[in-house]
């Protein structure tokens, strides 16, 4: 027998691919494609609309081309009162943040490094205040800020109600508990070889959460730190309960000065929706790198 028959016999002895997979190779990211079209469409069709002359689209639609105008971004800017409005939302949004990230990576720290009896009972206990919807702590919460007296340097009107403090203790009450948990996750995963040679080294605990446990955790901190900006900068449940001068509202409340009483120009407020989203936007593609390496960490282990 020669080399080339055995070879051919071998060939087709080899099982055949089955047609169906060249399908299966060009089905899925026709179907990835077709749903991230869908998905971006309702943000495109808001961005086209904020450069777009109201006057010119109520005569021609929606479904047009032309009238295109940046006098929607000003207007909105103007009329929302966005300047002060984002400085609010930035004196909330960035202490909020910071202490929820401090405040969970401690905890984190202490249920994923130490072992005792009420270690999963504290972990339990701060994730806790993510399974209760906000709705149902609404009257307890507003209570309880309207009876705790503050000085007045603190905040002008003698309680945590329409104060900012208050507004940023709620906000970190409430994410605490799930960086705790993604944290603790991401902690456990550390080797622990890395402990035992910094005690063999003389470092103590504190050096251990802020020399060798922080700088290990960038990735998920980073990806926390995104999501985190997202939700407390969008949050407006507590924003309308807490705070009761209109001068105090964060951000998203701007969108309601672009309504009129009798009249709403859509695309004013096409507009002030694309300038509030622009500081999230920034952030994720700022931390774009490490928010996708935290969210894969471990992906690849086994």
């Amino acid at each position: 027998m020669t080399t080339t028959t055995a070879t051919t016999k071998i060939l087709d002895s080899a099982p055949k691919q089955k047609s169906g997979s060249s399908g299966n190779r060009w089905g899925v990211p026709l179907f990835l494609t077709v749903v991230s079209l869908m998905w971006l469409f309702p943000l495109a069709l808001a961005l086209i609309s904020s450069l777009r002359d109201y006057a010119y689209t109520a005569k021609h639609g929606y479904v047009s081309w032309g009238g295109f105008t940046l006098d929607n971004y000003k207007n909105a800017w103007q009329q929302g009162d966005f300047t002060r409005h984002f400085i609010n939302s930035a004196i909330v949004t960035v202490p909020a943040v910071l202490l929820t990230l401090f405040l969970s990576c401690c905890v984190a720290f202490v249920v994923a490094r130490f072992s005792f009896r009420f270690n999963l009972a504290l972990l339990g206990l701060f994730t806790a205040a993510n399974l209760l919807p906000p709705q149902s702590l609404l009257i307890p919460v507003y209570r309880m800020f309207r009876a705790i007296q503050v000085p007045f340097w603190f905040s002008d009107s003698g309680t945590l109600l329409d104060s900012f403090w208050g507004l940023i203790a709620v906000n970190v009450a409430f994410q605490t508990g799930f960086c705790t948990f993604v944290l603790s996750n991401y902690m456990k995963a550390l080797p622990r070889e890395l402990y035992e040679s910094a005690v063999v080294d003389g470092a103590g605990v504190l050096r251990q959460f802020f020399q060798l446990t922080l700088p290990l955790c960038r990735p998920a901190l980073a990806a926390l730190a995104t999501l985190e900006v997202t939700w407390i900068y969008n949050e407006f449940f507590w924003a309308t309960v807490l705070l009761q001068s209109g001068d105090k509202f964060p951000i998203t409340s701007s969108l309601n000065n672009l309504r009129g009483q009798f009249f709403t120009d859509n695309n004013l407020v096409a507009a002030g929706s694309v300038v509030i989203a622009l500081p999230t936007l920034i952030v994720f593609f700022l931390l774009q790198k490490q928010f996708v390496a935290g969210l894969t960490l471990g992906a690849t282990k086994g």
